[in-house]
C-alpha cells in the first residue's frame, strides 16, 4: 500500500510522486517526478500536499511512488 499524499509527514525533498497540476485537476491527468520543494505548510491537506519537482512543476500529491 502506498503512502498518502495527503500527509506532509510522508513528503520529503528527493522522493518519486505522483502529481495533479493545476490545469489538469479536471481530467485527473497525473505527472511523475522527483520532489524540490514542499510547498505545503499545513500537517495535510484535503487534497494533497502542494509539492514543486525538480523540473519546476507544481501540483498536488496524488501518489508517492
Amino acid at each position: 500500500m502506498s503512502q498518502s499524499g495527503k500527509q506532509r509527514s510522508n513528503i520529503k525533498p528527493g522522493i518519486k510522486v505522483s502529481i495533479v497540476l493545476k490545469k489538469h485537476q479536471r481530467t485527473g491527468q497525473f505527472t511523475d517526478g522527483v520532489v524540490k520543494d514542499i510547498l505545503t505548510n499545513s500537517k495535510s491537506h484535503p487534497h494533497g500536499i502542494k509539492v514543486r519537482l525538480t523540473d519546476g512543476k507544481v501540483g498536488r500529491v496524488q501518489k508517492i511512488l
